[in-house]
């Protein structure tokens, strides 16, 4: 017996080495943690509790027989977040690369399930170079097997994925499944095919960071949700970001104490310009009306010219989505139509209440917008938000023209209550091209076309818009001051807080992808 007890101490201590001294000193030469250090410092103190420590592969060609390290290549376990229980996986890159075997996968698998079975979110660091070529289809099964659960587990419970190393081939599939990707700058990447494989069929030349790196899936392909500067700063950004979340689908986010205090904010009324062309940051409106430093912003440097991320109102989570005037003029294109409804999605998963702020002139328009889809993608967002049922609620504060109207949370696609100030806009188009439409032989016919085109403006303008018209048919519930807005989306969200909505009988919806 104790000579057990004694070789169970040689393996753990074995398993905690991982590949060993040498493949550590290299890891933290590239400014990466090890995978057991990355679980360290993410989960409470001494709350880790690992389970298939002592897995080895099975695979016996090429030599392998002689390579075994207890663990094989993953940390897989539970623990909890400032008190909440998570669970986590850590592939670690000192063992084969961090490369997928079929046991390396069944360890990701087990915690997977045991997670959808609790109802608590699960947690991947990836770092591996993909599947272990030394065990041909086994690992890629591995992987078809790892993608299935990411499918299942869906809408049920928060999965977030770390990237913070390489991701290549079919590992890239399973963070994208993801609800939440991030990506650390410089030491991490994520591709289909990697540099090497793009110069042989395109005879192009690229380096990984510029194919996959985070600079470029958090700007150009939208892939990655989040990019931190390093280790330690994205285990810190998976701690914030989950203080938004719920455990899971049946659950809603933790309300913090608040005290109801004098909730009027000056600021806001001067932050719209008197120009209607003139440009302001939307990120000063929301400053105005959630909790003192309590946004969280989500895909930060893709799609610019709409805004979307988590803050809190009253101590409650809820998401934002918002047009920028400062990019834009926050019009909605291809990028910002999927980027607001892959994250109202999201929100209607996990019962997180949404705000939505309107400013927008319109759809982009241009061959490269219609060629590209935003006819399709568009209609994202408009499935999106007409889909859902959590508690909803629209704050037009200057421009809401055409379709974009309709798509942002109006009244007729489902939103609870749609406010607007006094110096919203709200009609099929702007006035100086609605009066060129309407009154175009009378501005032709006129001596001075440039003198009644003005006129003409200034009367539809002051017809249309304004929110007074959307007010009289009650597409508007309230026009309200700016300053006033935080104290009606708090009694808003307050009155909305057991909202139930009777869904109709069917399989699912065919959103348009």
């Amino acid at each position: 017996m104790s000579q057990n007890k004694e070789e169970l101490k040689n393996k753990i201590a074995e398993a905690h080495l991982g590949g060993g001294e040498k493949r550590i000193a290299k890891q933290h030469h590239q400014k990466k943690l090890t995978a057991r250090e990355r679980v360290d410092y993410l989960l409470d103190e001494g709350s880790f509790e690992e389970i298939g420590i002592l897995v080895t592969h099975r695979t016996t060609d090429f030599g392998m027989e002689n390579q075994k390290f207890y663990g094989d290549g993953v940390v897989t376990g539970y623990g909890t977040i400032n008190s909440r229980l998570v669970y986590v996986f850590a592939q670690d890159f000192t063992v084969f690369g961090g490369s997928l075997s079929e046991t390396h996968a069944e360890k990701i698998c087990k915690v997977m399930d045991h997670a959808m079975k609790v109802g608590a979110p699960i947690i991947g660091l990836n770092d591996s170079g993909g599947a272990r070529i030394q065990e041909g289809v086994r690992s890629l099964g591995g992987y078809a097997d790892i993608f299935y659960r990411n499918v299942q587990a869906s809408g049920v419970i928060p999965q977030i994925s770390a990237i913070m190393g390489p991701c290549a081939g079919g590992a890239v599939y399973s963070p994208a499944m993801t609800d939440f990707t991030l990506m650390v700058q410089d030491t991490s990447y994520m591709f289909v095919t990697g540099p090497n494989v793009v110069k042989t069929v395109t005879n192009e030349n690229v380096t990984s960071e510029e194919l996959g790196g985070a600079s470029t899936h958090s700007t150009k392909s939208g892939v990655t949700h989040l990019t931190s500067v390093s280790d330690i700063a994205c285990l810190e950004d998976i701690k914030k970001l989950l203080s938004y979340l719920p455990q899971n689908n049946k659950e809603t986010t933790e309300k913090l104490p608040y005290e109801f205090d004098d909730e009027h904010r000056e600021k806001l009324e001067s932050i719209v310009p008197d120009s209607s062309n003139k440009p302001y940051d939307m990120h000063e409106v929301i400053k105005g009306i959630i909790d003192v430093d309590s946004f969280f912003e989500i895909h930060k440097n893709y799609a610019a010219n709409i805004i979307v991320g988590f803050a809190r109102l009253g101590g409650r989570s809820i998401g934002i989505v918002a047009n920028q005037p400062m990019s834009l003029a926050g019009v909605l294109d291809v990028d910002s139509s999927k980027k607001a409804a892959r994250f109202t999605r999201f929100c209607d998963c996990f019962n997180i209440p949404l705000l939505v702020l309107v400013d927008v002139p319109g759809f982009l328009p241009g061959t490269d917008q219609e060629w590209n889809g935003i006819i399709l993608h568009g209609a994202k967002l408009l499935y999106a938000l007409s889909e859902a049922t959590v508690p909803r609620v629209t704050v037009i504060t200057r421009k809401a023209y055409g379709g974009a109207y309709d798509v942002m949370n109006s009244k007729h696609i489902g939103a609870d209550l749609n406010f607007a100030w006094p110096t919203a806009e709200i009609a099929v188009m702007g006035a100086k091209g609605a009066s060129e439409i309407i009154f175009r032989k009378e501005i032709q016919e006129s001596g001075n076309p440039e003198l009644k085109l003005s006129e003409k403006e200034a009367e539809y303008a002051e017809k249309f818009a304004t929110p007074f018209e959307a007010a009289q048919r009650g597409f508007i519930d309230e026009v309200i001051m700016p300053k006033d807005t935080r104290r009606k989306l708090l009694k808003a969200f307050s009155m909305l807080e057991n909202k139930t909505v009777l869904r109709a009988d069917r399989k699912h919806g065919n959103i348009p992808l």
